[in-house]
């Protein structure tokens, strides 16, 4: 378990980050520069993973979540989606709604399989619900890469 942590505007948990590798589909957690726990995930298809640093800007313990274009068959309907963390920062603006979040409707962490959100099993996304805060870090690089993701 990663401990508990209290939402406050102004982080008191400065040190306290997340990274994401969408090469791997790994996401790692670090406190004062020490990795603290490490989960597999998975990120979006078509490379629609935003990169960058970004910012935990909102938590939210459940809502439903929906888009796509049902003609293209991206179309999807998610009620109760667990443990969200929604991210933005200066080129990734919060109405686009990417976050880290639990997913009950599938179970093939380690490849790509969202929207562009980071899909991660529900206990995993719980803990980091629990110890990360508004303004917490998450660092997003790399490219999918089946050879070396995750399994």
């Amino acid at each position: 378990m990663l401990g508990d942590s209290t939402i406050t505007p102004d982080n008191p948990y400065p040190n306290r980050r997340i990274e994401v590798n969408l090469t791997t589909q790994q996401l790692n957690v670090f406190d004062n520069n020490q990795p603290i726990a490490s989960y597999t995930i998975s990120s979006g298809k078509w490379n629609r993973t935003p990169t960058g640093t970004f910012t935990v800007w909102a938590k939210v313990r459940s809502q439903k979540m929906s888009g796509g274009n049902k003609e293209l068959g991206t179309y999807y309907y998610l009620p109760n989606v667990p443990y969200i963390l929604f991210f933005y920062n200066d080129k990734v603006a919060k109405k686009q709604g990417y976050s880290l979040h639990g997913t009950y409707w599938h179970d093939n962490f380690g490849s790509p399989m969202s929207h562009g959100c980071i899909n991660m099993k529900t206990t995993d996304v719980a803990e980091i619900f629990s110890w990360a805060n508004i303004g917490t870090q998450i660092s997003i690089y790399g490219k999918y890469d089946p050879k070396l993701a995750s399994r």
